[in-house]
């Protein structure tokens, strides 16, 4: 995967509609932090959600593990793409 199409990717999971590309490695440590944090987000909202037992909390749970699997592939890309930067 290309660095603009990781970008673009990860902008559109993020819901981010004006992010300024500055150069090639900021844009992706920005993005990075952002997934960072997002990854975070989730994780707690997942403890939250295993601790009810109703249908609607098992259904929001599913949710989260998928989110949660997007967001560590494309951190995983992210930092593979930085690395080959970094390598450069």
């Amino acid at each position: 995967m290309g660095v603009a199409k990781f970008i673009n990717s990860v902008k559109e999971s993020l819901g981010l509609d004006e992010f300024k590309k500055k150069g090639k490695k900021k844009s992706i440590k920005t993005l990075l932090k952002k997934l960072d944090l997002r990854k975070e987000k989730i994780e707690k909202e997942l403890s939250v959600k295993v601790e009810k037992k109703d249908k609607k909390a098992l259904k929001a749970v599913k949710e989260l593990k998928e989110e949660l699997a997007i967001v560590s592939v494309q951190i995983k890309k992210g930092n593979k793409i930085l690395d080959k930067l970094n390598a450069k």
